[in-house]
């Protein structure tokens, strides 16, 4: 089958803001300039401007193989570009699944036996450091994070990615401009899973910038093609891209743009009330009314978004099925997303994120039964309850407010009887070490992810996936699981696909091997400065369309 597409329209090149430029700009205005309000119509979209965005933590390397979680690919995918990408231009009301567009691939072409995509390359692409890019540099892109022969691969680029290329089989530019990648099996995922960048993302890198900083040095030098590139990074502090005027489509409006790592709420919403930024993350959940009353803009969606447990079968309490029942059933999940995170998030009924195409939530796995919980701590051996641990970040992306969170989770577990202790650790530090699994003595780790993909759910249950070597922290294992979600893997047809993943999701829900909690509505909260910013059925954003007034 092959898809076909439009190069993308190009619009006038604005002017180059230099270097000292973008310091003073900086010192002027976080929001534009003082003069930003008077340059035009409040319709028309003026070009210039700093955009300052308050995120919720400090970002993971610059490096988008190596990086883990949303609040760092936010950055990277602004100035890295992969294969195939989604259509953020639509809110969650018009897509309630992005669509899959040209990303660096203009078109490709999947063969009848599912085995071998032909990708046809956009020409006249170059990246940041002048490189062209070609069919030679997503092979190597692609081999670093892939093949242990290939001189530049890194272990840890391919740890983050064994999602996307577990089925690879080779890698070949045919020419210039068209690359061929064959599988050892059908893969129905691939596509979607090459526009991911929650653990890890398939952005294409200079090769010349890789050959001559290293593996461990690139993410200092950051070089895509993307439609911004890098300028400097305070660590805890800010990111700063400016825009590249070389951008092979749509240019941005915005002369910049700051990342200011914010990882306190209350401070978040200080620094927007106060303009030392335009746009913020993750407002605590007691203040977003209170920011809409003074003018300020909320834009929320529906993105592919589980808060939830993990629980370590490995542990002789958690491996029984009824102590992981009662925990689902002592959780309030109505109650936090009413109570405490004010409407913010909605509770979660299933242990697939929305925003794919087999969702489907079903309250009856996930009531609210206190009385059933006791029953069933009782029928295990543990009448008079337990002690245990529960891992969780002080922050980070889509974590929301995870203290209050736990703690709250903390106490709808002592009213069954289950005594929970909080082992709580800063994001970039919890990501590494939830990465490693869940240690012995703790019974239960929280995280936030999904995909827009089901085969999300394959990441974090499959029993060849167990962590070190993949996301599937608590060890679990269930080979029937296994054989249903290799079956909706390799499949031909999405129908076919999804209706093998809901009953893969069926069979986790019923053998409780995770705890859904919350579905984030990712709130972001805007100045009336900001224009143009689409919040999408992502975790992510396109920052080409916004614009300063």
């Amino acid at each position: 089958m092959l898809t076909t597409f439009d190069r993308r329209g190009r619009r006038p090149r604005a002017g180059r803001l230099s270097a000292g430029l973008l310091a003073l700009a900086l010192l002027v205005s976080a929001c534009g300039g003082a003069d930003a309000a008077d340059d035009g119509p409040a319709g028309d979209p003026q070009s210039g401007g700093t955009l300052a965005i308050g995120i919720e933590s400090d970002t993971d390397v610059l490096d988008p193989h190596r990086a883990g979680g949303w609040v760092t690919y936010r950055v990277n995918r602004q100035m890295y570009e992969a294969l195939v990408d989604e259509d953020l231009s639509k809110t969650s009301e018009e897509a309630p699944i992005p669509e899959i567009v040209p990303g660096l691939a203009e078109s490709w072409e999947v063969s009848e036996d599912g085995l071998t995509y032909t990708f046809h390359l956009r020409e006249g692409v170059t990246f940041h450091d002048g490189t062209d890019f070609d069919a030679d540099a997503v092979v190597f892109n692609v081999r670093r994070m892939s093949d242990p022969t290939f001189e530049f691969y890194d272990d840890r680029s391919a740890g983050q990615t064994v999602f996307v290329w577990q089925h690879l089989q080779s890698v070949t530019a045919v020419d210039p401009l068209t690359v061929e990648m064959t599988m050892k099996q059908p893969f129905s995922a691939f596509l979607r899973l090459l526009t991911q960048g929650g653990g890890g993302s398939t952005g294409i890198i200079s090769p010349t910038a890789l050959a001559e900083y290293g593996n461990d040095e690139i993410a200092d030098h950051p070089t895509g093609t993307g439609p911004f590139r890098f300028v400097d990074r305070v660590r805890g502090q800010r990111i700063t891209l400016e825009r590249n005027e070389d951008y092979w489509g749509e240019k941005p409006y915005l002369d910049s743009v700051v990342f200011r790592p914010l990882p306190d709420p209350s401070t978040r919403v200080s620094a927007l009330r106060a303009g030392e930024v335009d746009m913020i993350a993750v407002p605590s959940p007691d203040s977003v009314s209170s920011l809409e009353e003074a003018g300020f803009d909320v834009a929320t969606s529906a993105p592919p978004h589980l808060w939830y447990l993990a629980f370590n079968m490995t542990d002789p309490i958690f491996s029984d099925i009824r102590v992981r029942q009662a925990v689902n059933y002592a959780i309030n999940r109505e109650g936090m997303s009413e109570d405490l995170l004010r409407g913010t998030t909605n509770p979660a009924y299933s242990v697939l994120p929305p925003a794919n195409s087999a969702y489907e939530a079903s309250e009856e796995y996930f009531e609210y039964d206190p009385e059933r919980a006791k029953e069933l701590l009782a029928e295990a051996g543990y009448a008079d309850g337990f002690e245990t641990t529960l891992m969780t970040s002080v922050d980070g992306s889509g974590q929301i407010v995870p203290v209050p969170m736990a703690e709250y989770i903390q106490q709808d577990l002592a009213d069954v009887g289950i005594r929970v202790k909080l082992d709580t650790t800063e994001w970039i530090t919890y990501l590494t070490e939830w990465a490693e699994g869940i240690p012995a003595g703790t019974g239960m780790a929280q995280m936030s992810w999904g995909m827009t993909t089901p085969y999300w759910l394959r990441n974090v249950t499959s029993s060849t996936l167990q962590a070190p070597n993949g996301s599937n922290v608590g060890h679990y294992s269930n080979p029937a699981l296994d054989e249903v979600m290799q079956q909706a893997a390799t499949a031909l047809d999405e129908a076919t696909a999804d209706e093998l993943w809901r009953t893969a999701a069926e069979i986790v829900h019923e053998d409780a091997a995770l705890a859904p909690i919350v579905n984030d509505k990712a709130p972001y909260v805007l100045s009336g400065d900001v224009q143009g910013f689409v919040n999408p059925s992502e975790e992510w954003y396109d920052l080409t369309s916004v614009w300063l007034r």
